[in-house]
């Protein structure tokens, strides 16, 4: 960033930090909410760039105080200055209605850790056209700055002890509270990081990796409402980032399920990470494509510790410095708590004279996992990484099928090998395969599996 414009950031900084008036902390017996915009105010299309911060801890998870500055060290308030401090930031609200979702991760976050969760309630700004609400989301972002100026100046937080996480634009909210501190924010994670308008917008406008000392995001809807393109240290792209499983594809369907299903789905699933049932281990891979075809296995550049969704440092990699807009994918099921365990499979098989098609499933007791895999004369080898419920070594069965009942495709198909492997691959860890197998049309061939998870 140019000089003059850090001046001219800093200087506002100031003007805001002497003038502002901030609400005073709720009485106690009294709950905090968040605002709601009227509907005579969205049709007049008043922007008003009016914020308010709700304060919950484990001391008061389901009854929000109204915070600012000067509310720390107060008796009846819950923000302690020795905890981290998570900041909660909305974005977009259509008609100016309250985003539902927000007590839903204050809760999961203060269940994850003990901290400050500071919710940035600025529906009145939020609501209205969205390119006026993009024009003027800068504003909120200096008003939120200046609480973040003062906790630091005046109560000894440390700006490494601030994790903000934005939701859609409020992603890019984040970031520019990050540049005002030039990147010196501890952490900054996107959920979706809104797309239209800031796809080709400047690293000055939009969220990227100078923004904090580490930056995640997670993209479930790149082609409608997310951003497509990479803006943090590691970006986890859920299912290649657009299509998401369980969301409604026909127009027909729920309009939520189709307009804001996909946008949403990285909320729901980084909510889900936080309980830590189970983990969403992404692998870096340069695209959606060769992740799908087994070109990418392990994840050699995190020194094969792959990045997981949630709230592990540096999202649980191990390189120091973290390499910068890193690609991850990784796939999910359709409900909570959304993780997979991602199935390599290889199948070799003889030369064709005809192009055919094999069938291949694994099954896990009533569970089933299959794919078509379509041959052609001129290549041998095929890979493809599935979704299964289940680790490989509790995959029971592998079935093969060979459905091209068609005359003019091939008839009896000799498979050289059929091997299955967990990623990300591990040395030690040898793949289960079966050889030299003969599948005639319209009969399935199968192979039971005998192991034990942890033995070899």
């Amino acid at each position: 960033m140019l000089w003059e414009d850090k001046a001219i950031l800093f200087s506002i900084l100031l003007v805001y930090s002497s003038s502002q008036v901030l609400g005073e902390v709720q009485e106690d017996g009294q709950c905090a909410e968040l605002n709601s915009t009227r509907w005579q105010e969205y049709r007049q299309q008043r922007v008003r760039e009016e914020v308010q911060y709700l304060l919950l801890t484990r001391n008061n998870p389901d009854c929000a105080q109204k915070f600012d500055q000067d509310s720390v060290g107060k008796p009846t308030s819950y923000f302690n200055t020795s905890r981290p401090t998570k900041v909660i930031i909305h974005g977009f609200s259509a008609l100016g209605r309250k985003p539902s979702w927000v007590t839903d991760l204050a809760r999961a976050l203060l269940e994850a850790q003990d901290a400050n969760v500071v919710v940035v309630d600025w529906i009145y700004g939020a609501s209205f056209a969205y390119n006026l609400v993009v024009e003027n989301y800068k504003e909120v972002a200096l008003q939120i700055s200046v609480l973040v100026n003062q906790l630091q100046q005046k109560h000894g937080c440390g700006l490494e002890s601030f994790h903000l996480i934005g939701v859609s634009l409020g992603a890019h909210v984040a970031g520019f509270v990050g540049t005002v501190f030039e990147g010196k924010i501890g952490r900054i994670t996107g959920l979706d990081p809104a797309g239209p308008m800031f796809k080709g917008a400047d690293t000055y406008d939009r969220l990227d990796p100078t923004d904090a000392l580490f930056v995640d995001a997670i993209h479930t809807d790149s082609d409608h409402f997310g951003i497509s393109i990479p803006v943090g240290h590691v970006d986890f792209f859920l299912n290649g980032g657009m299509d998401q499983t369980g969301c409604a594809r026909s127009r027909f369907a729920s309009m939520y399920g189709y307009v804001i299903c996909d946008h949403m789905r990285a909320l729901h699933v980084y909510m889900s990470a936080l309980n830590g049932t189970c983990q969403l281990m992404g692998i870096p891979c340069a695209s959606y494509e060769d992740f799908l075809k087994g070109s990418c296995v392990d994840c050699g550049v995190f020194k094969g510790r792959c990045p997981a969704v949630g709230l592990q440092e540096k999202s649980g990699t191990a390189t120091s410095p973290i390499p910068e807009q890193q690609k991850v994918f990784l796939l999910t099921t359709s409900s909570a708590p959304f993780c997979a365990h991602h199935i390599l499979v290889t199948l070799e098989v003889s030369p064709l004279d005809k192009s055919a098609e094999v069938e291949v499933t694994l099954t896990t007791w009533s569970q089933g996992t299959e794919h078509r895999f379509r041959l052609k004369p001129e290549a041998t080898v095929y890979r493809r990484v599935l979704a299964h419920p289940v680790a490989l070594c509790l995959i029971d069965s592998i079935r093969l099928k060979n459905t091209g009942a068609r005359l003019y495709r091939q008839g009896d198909v000799h498979v050289k090998s059929v091997c299955v492997s967990e990623l990300p691959l591990h040395r030690h860890e040898a793949p289960l395969c079966v050889n030299d197998i003969d599948i005639r049309r319209g009969v399935p061939w199968s192979h039971d599996f005998v192991q034990v998870c942890g033995t070899s």
